[in-house]
């Protein structure tokens, strides 16, 4: 009966009062004495924008001395799916998830929701499930900032091409709708496909779309690495094409010091991972929190 009873003051939402659980000072003693551990599922480490995130997760939890179980889905929806049911039955106290994709993460969250494990999405958001807070960018209006910056450069009606990421991600669906709500109108989309979100797939599509439409004057990549492919395209075609990407990696900015790219728009990786332990922290300790937590966006160029 003892240890029904101290389960039910362990997972009975510090918030609520559990009969025969003891005095508040009690439970507060309790809760400090045990260590924090938070599980951290990052939709891919082959992309330095997850890395720095990842990175920054690790540092933000030693910095407040809780633990932290980072896994790599490697861009696989399925093994996602593995790693969240292994933090699952780990009983990890809060559950981030950086989603590979939206729609394939949703019965991870739900799964969480069944365990009383609160959910943290970061970056990309779960289609399903009930999401206790979600870290991320604006990504429509960095996808209008996108569309705006070609528009003030070339002007309108200039011919472009897009280079879209995962189709079921957030962010992609996202950052498309905020590019469209400009370019459709005030630029000619001649050609959009999706590269993944990967340098070498955006190599290869942006030479496609290159090959096929020789009139395209600028390409808006939804993430610097696709933007980087899209760079090595445009001088294997020898031609001055106007490249925007999205995210504000360290190569990206390296590509816009070099003049190879013309602007990124910039998110904060780092901020968002230190950002999504410093709530998954406030969650554990039964603390209020925001439902959604914007990270500002800035346009870099040259």
């Amino acid at each position: 009966m003892l240890k029904k009873v101290a389960l039910a003051c362990m997972i009975g939402a510090a918030l609520v009062s559990v009969a025969g659980c003891g005095s508040s000072d009690k439970k507060d003693a309790a809760t400090s004495d045990k260590k924090i551990t938070v599980g951290f599922s990052v939709s891919t480490q082959n992309n330095p924008f997850f890395v720095t995130m990842a990175n920054s997760v690790k540092v933000e939890a030693d910095k407040l001395g809780i633990n932290v179980k980072i896994v790599d889905a490697q861009n696989d929806s399925a093994k996602q799916a593995n790693d969240v049911a292994d933090l699952i039955q780990s009983k990890v106290d809060v559950l981030i998830v950086n989603p590979v994709d939206s729609a394939a993460i949703s019965n991870s969250v739900i799964a969480a929701n069944q365990a009383k494990i609160p959910v943290i999405t970061i970056d990309r958001s779960s289609d399903k499930g009930d999401v206790a807070v979600h870290i991320a960018s604006n990504n429509v209006k960095g996808g209008e900032m996108a569309a705006q910056y070609i528009i003030d450069k070339l002007g309108e009606q200039t011919p472009v091409a897009e280079l879209e990421g995962i189709p079921g991600a957030s962010a992609a669906r996202e950052r498309g709708q905020g590019f469209h709500n400009l370019a459709d109108s005030k630029l000619k989309v001649l050609a959009k496909q999706s590269a993944d979100f990967d340098r070498g797939k955006g190599l290869t599509v942006a030479e496609n779309i290159l090959q096929a439409n020789p009139d395209i004057k600028a390409i808006f990549a939804q993430n610097d690495e696709m933007a980087l492919g899209a760079i090595g395209a445009a001088k294997s075609a020898n031609k001055q094409i106007l490249i925007v990407g999205f995210d504000g990696t360290d190569d990206g900015l390296a590509a816009i010091k070099s003049g190879d790219m013309a602007a990124t728009i910039a998110q904060q990786p780092d901020k968002m991972g230190e950002v999504g332990i410093d709530t998954a922290v406030k969650l554990a300790k039964g603390e209020n929190v925001e439902k959604n937590i914007a990270v500002e966006l800035k346009l870099i160029e040259k």
